[in-house]
């Protein structure tokens, strides 16, 4: 029979390996990044704006990044 794991237990998990592994965090670090980073060029590229919503911007990066991690 296998062990159920909870989500708080997954997070956890995942904190601690951040926290303990600089490469596991420059990884997640950089995946994040170039999601806000993608999300500022096609806003760049598709606004007519003079000054982009970076709130707006930052907030799809984020969903970019949770989007991508999930697939």
């Amino acid at each position: 029979m296998s062990k159920s794991i909870t989500i708080a237990q997954a997070v956890d998990t995942l904190t601690k390996a951040i926290k303990e592994d600089p490469e596991f965090r420059n990884t997640y670090k950089a995946d994040i990044a170039m999601a806000v980073y993608d999300e500022f060029k096609r806003d760049e590229l598709d606004s007519s704006q003079n000054k982009p919503d970076i709130h707006a911007i930052c907030n799809k990066g984020a969903d970019n990044f949770l989007t991508l991690w999930c697939e």
